[in-house]
């Protein structure tokens, strides 16, 4: 077969993606719109774009991708629009299914948050029974996350964790995610999952890791 006519097969075989992800796109942008990437001038909506590129890329459905662009806006729905009214316009909009996922990847939506170990403590128990298409979600999240600490921590070095929560630093960020490691391991069958230990492997090799969860006082 030639590589023309390889390439129209793969066309025929190609799903593509409907008006409904670029409407998740847009409520994605206005959401995220005066966002940034902590410590960075990234624009936010760049993480949720990466997490969508992950989840394609690793098998998931246009409904997952849908929620990968949304998982952060109940988070950190702007404080003029709302948890619950971001809520209201997800399932008005996308449905009960993207709903659900993008609640189970969200692990506060109080106001002041609760402490950083008890949030990720809680997270942690909660992916022990999500389900698999929130999972996915959940792992597209992390191993950007992770990519963009990798890079960072080559950048700038010791001076990453300073961006972060307090109550984390470098011990409770890679204790974290080494956690994160563990679950998805034992609960998702999906590569992404190896992807995603290969970077953090060799974040903690760089940044004098790995480091127990929780962590030690």
């Amino acid at each position: 077969m030639s590589l023309q006519n390889k390439g129209m097969c793969m066309a025929q075989l190609t799903k593509p993606l409907t008006d409904r992800f670029d409407a998740a796109l847009a409520m994605a942008s206005q959401i995220h719109r005066h966002q940034s990437r902590k410590g960075t001038e990234i624009p936010y909506v760049a993480h949720v774009l990466g997490v969508a590129v992950h989840v394609l890329e690793h098998g998931g459905s246009e409904v997952q991708a849908i929620a990968a662009l949304l998982h952060d806006a109940i988070e950190d729905a702007p404080a003029s629009i709302g948890a619950n009214e971001v809520r209201r316009q997800i399932k008005s909009e996308f449905g009960d299914a993207v709903l659900a996922i993008v609640e189970h990847c969200t692990d506060t939506d109080v106001q002041p948050k609760p402490p950083w170990v008890q949030r990720k403590t809680t997270y942690l128990a909660h992916l022990q029974t999500a389900p698999d298409d929130a999972l996915l979600v959940s792992a597209a999240d992390k191993l950007h996350n992770v990519q963009a600490l990798l890079r960072d921590y080559r950048a700038v070095g010791e001076g990453l964790w300073g961006r972060f929560n307090k109550e984390a630093g470098r011990t409770g960020m890679l204790g974290y995610y080494r956690a994160l490691v563990d679950t998805f391991t034992v609960r998702l069958k999906n590569d992404i999952v190896k992807e995603l230990e290969t970077n953090l492997e060799a974040l903690e090799a760089e940044a004098h890791g790995p480091c127990p969860w929780p962590p030690r006082a």
